[in-house]
């Protein structure tokens, strides 16, 4: 019997604007078999090019870049390429709540520290490549804060584009689609929940669970969980209490 052909490789592109960092990302990402390094990009807006010339599955983006920074260049490709774009992992020095916020408005699937370890890094890559978020509990807490904010900075303005890529007339009609089950899944993935936590909570199994996920996403526009988190606090689906709305 025929083994299976192994799934291709994690198409990866680079942009920072440091040729030293940008090798030794290259290095840490291509001694894996599974992920591949298509291009690299000195600024912003070069990655916005190669992204949409070379379609990988993930591009790392710095985001103090030349020309254009990491957060506009996330803007233009998730605009540019839907929701069936390259997810993008925004890389930074700085752990600093505005970056993080801006990141995931703009459409970014993850915010990553530049400490952090190689093995987090090809983690991060693979798992955004999966589809997943890359929304850790205590950056969840951030974005519920900010969202708590009284200013309410956070939200967009009406007209402006949210999550889902469209103005908010129409991600209101996507939200309305959803039946009542994909509505409570979509409050459970705001609060960070994993399928096997949402299996649990709402007495459904796991694949059925992945199924309810898939349609979620799919009929609101968006690319992944971090996004959906996003936008279920701009839309009121729920509020900074933790509660349905």
């Amino acid at each position: 019997m025929t083994a299976p052909d192994p799934d291709p490789p994690v198409r990866v592109l680079l942009a920072d604007d440091q040729h030293l960092v940008r090798a030794g990302l290259r290095i840490i990402l291509e001694t894996e078999d599974d992920l591949e390094v298509v291009g690299e990009a000195a600024d912003g807006r070069q990655a916005v090019e190669l992204a949409l010339a070379r379609r990988p599955d993930v591009v790392l983006l710095d985001v103090e870049m030349p020309h254009l920074d990491g957060l506009a260049a996330t803007r233009q490709i998730v605009a540019a390429t839907g929701a069936d774009g390259p997810a993008v992992l925004i890389l930074t020095t700085f752990d600093r709540d505005d970056y993080l916020f801006a990141a995931l408005q703009a459409g970014a699937s993850g915010f990553l520290l530049k400490n952090g370890s190689p093995e987090e890094l090809i983690e991060a890559v693979r798992i955004l490549a999966r589809g997943d978020a890359l929304l850790a509990p205590q950056i969840t807490r951030r974005v519920i804060a900010t969202f708590a904010a009284p200013a309410g900075a956070a939200a967009p303005t009406p007209g402006q584009p949210g999550p889902g890529g469209g103005p908010a007339e129409l991600d209101r009609r996507r939200l309305a689609e959803l039946t009542e089950r994909e509505r409570e899944v979509l409050v459970q993935l705001a609060g960070g929940a994993s399928n096997a936590e949402i299996a649990q909570r709402l007495l459904l199994g796991e694949a059925t669970v992945k199924t309810h996920v898939s349609r979620v996403l799919m009929k609101l526009g968006l690319r992944d969980r971090t996004q959906a988190v996003v936008f279920a606090y701009e839309h009121g689906v729920v509020t900074p209490g933790g509660a349905g709305g």
